[in-house]
């Protein structure tokens, strides 16, 4: 059974009802009904947060739901960046991404991993576009320059 912290994939037979959960979710208020038949009003807040689920899971990627103060080893962290552990440890030893010790391991927040990611993709975006704004301008930006000693096929 899976737990909040285990990652979950779509079954392939699950496919029709993620798409009806999904735009249930997104489209309608929506209730739970329990077996005897007591139902609950599923808030905006859990709605949203199951048609993000759902169309994960539809997509063929595996969710995870962690509470925001969860902590993760350097190697958890290092895997959802992308980087190698060694590289996230220079990170948070250069005070670019807070961690704490618990005894001699270092752990870090996944809320605080998550603003780091975010600053970080914003960053690379502003400057992916930096630099064609200075191709278009440079009149280049559809230009392909071979490198020396390369021919023109």
């Amino acid at each position: 059974m899976p737990t909040l912290n285990t990652p979950t994939s779509k079954p392939t037979a699950d496919a029709n009802q993620l798409r009806a959960l999904r735009r249930l979710a997104q489209n309608s208020s929506a209730k739970l009904v329990g077996k005897g038949g007591e139902s609950v009003a599923i808030p905006a807040s859990v709605r949203t947060l199951l048609a993000e689920i759902a169309r994960n899971m539809e997509a063929g990627k595996a969710v995870s739901v962690v509470a925001e103060h969860h902590e993760l080893t350097t190697q958890r962290a290092a895997n959802i960046l992308g980087v190698s552990r060694p590289f996230l440890v220079r990170l948070l030893e250069d005070g670019k991404l807070a961690f704490h010790m618990v005894g001699s391991h270092r752990r870090v927040y996944l809320s605080d991993l998550l603003e780091y990611k975010a600053e970080r993709d914003r960053v690379r975006h502003e400057a992916v576009k930096r630099l064609a704004r200075e191709d278009v301008e440079a009149g280049t930006y559809d230009t392909v320059i071979l490198p020396e000693g390369a021919q023109d096929e």
